[in-house]
């Protein structure tokens, strides 16, 4: 019995701790240290949120957004009244610098492209400082992207995201959908701004 166990800790259990301790016997039965060597895809603190990013380009997050408000469907109109692919409203439209009928609005896909354009323009111009600031960083829990923060500035406004970075406010849209919300969705698209 003493053999048995004393062939099974030199041929088993020895060979193993070995190897979990990073040495090898080489063929001359000299003992190497084995150097340790970087892991390709180390395992994140717990403390470290992992968030999904898209990765993906300019065209696919008009689509993405155009698809979450009205289905991609530029002449459909909400209960509340916004309009078309993206869902503006007659506000919004103006502080870009459109002011047209609806049907007009409705009518026209390449009107509602150039509304989302402007809108964009002008809620990057508006949070340019906070992006660059936070951008890659948890704030309030949540990871910040360019791309994020310029889908909940479409969905609440840039004074809203504003409030959001200063105190942690959460503005909720009528349908009851928040900010963050689309901050994590709309999150690590690459956009042509």
């Amino acid at each position: 019995m003493k053999n048995f166990i004393a062939i099974v800790v030199c041929g088993v259990i020895l060979p193993l701790i070995m190897a979990f301790a990073g040495i090898r016997k080489t063929h001359q039965n000299q003992i190497v240290k084995l150097k340790p060597y970087p892991i390709a895809n180390p395992i994140p603190s717990p403390k470290i949120k992992v968030e999904k990013l898209n990765f993906k380009g300019h065209e696919a997050f008009l689509m993405d957004i155009g698809q979450k408000e009205s289905s991609n469907r530029y002449e459909i109109v909400n209960k509340f009244g916004y309009m078309g692919k993206y869902q503006f409203g007659n506000k919004t439209l103006k502080s870009i610098g459109i002011n047209v009928s609806r049907k007009t609005f409705l009518t026209s896909p390449s009107l509602q492209e150039e509304a989302m354009d402007r809108l964009l323009t002008q809620n990057y111009k508006s949070l340019r400082r906070y992006i660059n600031k936070y951008e890659g960083k948890y704030i309030h829990g949540v990871l910040i992207t360019k791309s994020g923060v310029l889908a909940a500035a479409h969905l609440g406004g840039a004074g809203n995201v504003r409030k959001f970075f200063k105190k942690g406010y959460e503005f909720e849209d009528a349908n009851g959908t928040k900010i963050t919300s689309y901050m994590r969705l709309f999150s690590g698209y690459s956009l042509n701004i």
